[in-house]
């Protein structure tokens, strides 16, 4: 038999560079015979032969490292594009690895960081959340608006007509710790860009709201400024939010500073009583706002009281649960004004309620009756100072209602209308002697934070011994609540 070839055969080149996985199988594929016998002898190789092979070799290595080589670079151009890391590929490495655990943790990492960054929390580490409607309005007003953006009576003046941002609010709901008998302590502030003369450098910040308090599972106790006992309830509405919809006209809205304190006594699962009690403070002439052209008698001019303290308290029955509710509350103010050297009381009564007998249905609404309702923001004529002789307050009656019509999840109507009715004896000429309000609005959801509204209303205010005035009001709303 002939020797078979070695490794040191001279037809061989010594020291030959490391081969590819793939070059030495298809090598070995090459050198192997066709159909070798069992015992066939190895035909010998010549020379020539030997270098054409190994030099296919060569090719295909420079050929997988040209490969690898764009494999590379398409991997950085990815990776560069995404933002993250770049992967190097190599022999061992699939060109579409996965992100290694060391990656993934570093990506965590940066995110807890950014939510660090991000949150809202108080000095002690106690939570706070950002509340509030960036409201945009379009509003057009008729004849008898006193040129007021917003106005709450018809009186003598022109049309006006513009739009406006200063209705939004902006509010914080903050969460402290549990303290004595395991109470949860929370509270809120909101505020919007009512104040000033509404022109464009005169936008001014407005506190409206405000409250600090502490609740447990039946009870609960609370400082605020807020809206008052006798009247919690008021109309929904996007047109008028600086001043409430049928403000002067049934809804006695004014926020006044006060301490409440509440007591839930539960008849089952969805029946009960709420009672509260409150020690608040008015104000015995009240605010001045939109185009009213009445006046209260002023406490400070005429040597009295600018504020007092007064007690309200009010009873609600409940019974029902979202779907189906009925809620009916009888309430109570009172206090005294000193005027003058004179007293007047101030004792208003009222009557809420919330009926939702189907889903797609529900009536709210108050009345009242009592005297100086201005002192809760009612018509601003509570109290008449006749000379040196007495003082007296301005009786009253009003209320209002509202229907809500659920039409869809994303639709729904509201038809409202309210009075306030002042007895007449004693008036003087150009007091007003009744000042009724009604229209409607429709509401639609275009997403879960953003709502639009269209509102049409109407006030008719009549005045003693004088005419009776009519004034349209006409309001696109947008608004984005977060």
């Amino acid at each position: 038999m002939p020797p078979k070839p070695n490794n040191s055969s001279p037809g061989r080149p010594r020291g030959l560079p490391c081969r590819s996985l793939t070059a030495v199988l298809l090598a070995g594929l090459i050198l192997s015979p066709a159909a070798p016998a069992q015992n066939a002898p190895a035909a010998p190789q010549s020379g020539p032969e030997l270098r054409e092979i190994l030099e296919r070799l060569d090719r295909l290595e420079a050929q997988n490292k040209e490969l690898l080589a764009k494999v590379n670079a398409l991997q950085e151009e990815l990776a560069a594009a995404r933002g993250g890391t770049t992967v190097a590929s190599d022999e061992s490495s699939p060109a579409a690895a996965g992100p290694t655990l060391a990656e993934r943790l570093a990506a965590q990492e940066a995110r807890t960081a950014e939510q660090q960054q991000t949150k809202v929390e108080a000095s002690e580490r106690f939570p706070i959340r950002l509340t509030g409607m960036a409201l945009f309005n379009v509003y057009r007003n008729s004849e008898s608006s006193g040129a007021a953006a917003f106005p709450t009576a018809a009186v003598a003046g022109g049309a006006s007509g513009g739009a406006t941002f200063r209705q939004s609010i902006l509010g914080l709901d903050y969460f402290g710790p549990h303290t004595f008998g395991g109470g949860k302590i929370s509270g809120s502030v909101r505020m919007d860009f009512y104040g000033g003369s509404g022109q464009a450098l005169d936008q001014a910040v407005r506190l409206r709201t405000a409250s600090i308090g502490i609740d447990w599972a039946d009870r609960g106790f609370r400082v605020a400024l807020d809206k008052p006992l006798v009247a919690m309830r008021e109309p929904e509405s996007l047109a008028q939010v600086g001043v409430p919809t049928l403000t002067g006209a049934g809804n006695l809205w004014l926020w006044i500073p006060q301490a409440r304190f509440e007591q839930v006594f539960h008849f089952g699962e969805s029946s009960g009583i709420r009672a509260d009690v409150a020690a608040v403070t008015t104000n015995v002439a009240g605010p001045v706002y939109g185009a009213n052209p009445y006046k209260s008698a002023s406490a400070a001019a005429a040597g009295g009281d600018p504020t007092r303290p007064g007690i309200e308290g009010r009873l609600e029955f409940f019974r029902g649960g979202e779907d189906r509710r009925i809620e009916v509350a009888p309430a109570f103010h009172h206090s005294v004004a000193h005027v003058a050297g004179f007293s007047a009381p101030t004792d208003v009564y009222s009557l809420d309620w919330l009926a939702r007998i189907v889903p797609a249905l529900s009536l709210t609404g108050t009345v009242f009756t009592g005297t100086d309702t201005a002192a809760l923001g009612g018509l601003q004529q509570g109290v008449l100072v006749y000379g040196t002789r007495y003082a007296a307050a301005v009786r009253s009656a009003g209320g209002w209602g509202q229907l809500t019509w659920r039409v869809a999840p994303r639709l729904w109507f509201n038809f409202f209308s309210g009075e306030e009715a002042p007895r007449r004896a004693g008036l003087p000429a150009g007091y007003i002697a009744r000042s009724l309000a009604y229209g409607a609005n429709v509401f639609y959801q275009f997403a879960p934070s953003v709502i639009g509204s269209f509102e049409v209303h109407q006030y008719r205010t009549a005045y003693v011994n004088s005419v009776t005035l009519l004034s349209n009001h006409y309001d696109l709303a947008l608004a984005y609540r977060f």
